[in-house]
């Protein structure tokens, strides 16, 4: 169990469910499904003083307070690259029909020794476009500056390249993009799990909060 020097309620980066809820007051999504891998899934320790859900099941409860019909899909597979994505999860995604989808932002694309990122784009291209199709509102994340594989020396590089493919395809295909790269929470010394990859759910409560704040601030812009 990892610990910070904040709890859930004085984590200036949460929101309270009933905060949260009341900036998601008009939302209009029934049906919301996530996609993807161990990031999608909210995998994550336990951190003292937060609860123990990941992201996506937080947000999931924050949207029910407003939807409580609310339908909820989660297929993500920790390990999953885009291409298992596509082959595993794109036809439960389309049988599902979700108004609200969220997709993977390929971090498992780059656990390899020399990345293809032309086809790295190619395959999240192709996901982009099939969860397009659905004509739901999509989100997705960009990778947090704290995950880092050090047998990697150009980890870095490799994140910021692919952080760049996201906001670009984001960009093109209208999803609500979560930016974590340079997020204050990275800097938090407890941050990542045992496992030094996922965040713990101190940090799963910080994105929760944080995707609550994007899809709040795309409602605001689409009433005016």
């Amino acid at each position: 169990m990892t610990s910070t020097p904040f709890t859930e309620e004085t984590d200036p980066f949460c929101l309270d469910t009933v905060d949260a809820a009341a900036m998601l007051f008009d939302a209009p999504w029934q049906r919301y499904a996530v996609i993807g891998d161990s990031l999608s899934a909210g995998t994550g320790d336990k951190s003292e003083g937060y609860g123990d859900q990941g992201w996506s099941d937080r947000f999931a409860h924050i949207l029910r307070q407003v939807r409580p019909g609310l339908a909820y899909l989660n297929t993500a597979v920790i390990g999953a690259t885009t291409v298992d994505t596509l082959n595993h999860q794109i036809d439960g995604m389309r049988d599902f029909a979700p108004d609200l989808l969220h997709i993977p932002c390929g971090p498992n694309d780059l656990l390899r020794r020399t990345p293809d990122f032309g086809e790295i784009e190619q395959n999240m291209r192709k996901l982009y476009a099939l969860a397009a199709e659905t004509g739901a509102q999509l989100t997705t994340f960009t990778l947090g500056r704290a995950y880092v594989v050090p047998v990697f020396e150009d980890w870095t590089e490799r994140v910021l390249t692919l952080n760049d493919i996201t906001r670009e395809l984001a960009d093109e295909y209208g999803a609500v993009v979560v930016d974590m790269f340079d997020h204050p929470v990275n800097s938090r010394e407890n941050l990542l799990s045992a496992d030094r990859i996922h965040f713990s759910t101190s940090g799963q409560a910080v994105m929760a909060s944080e995707m609550v704040k994007a899809l709040a601030g795309t409602l605001a812009r689409r009433t005016r």
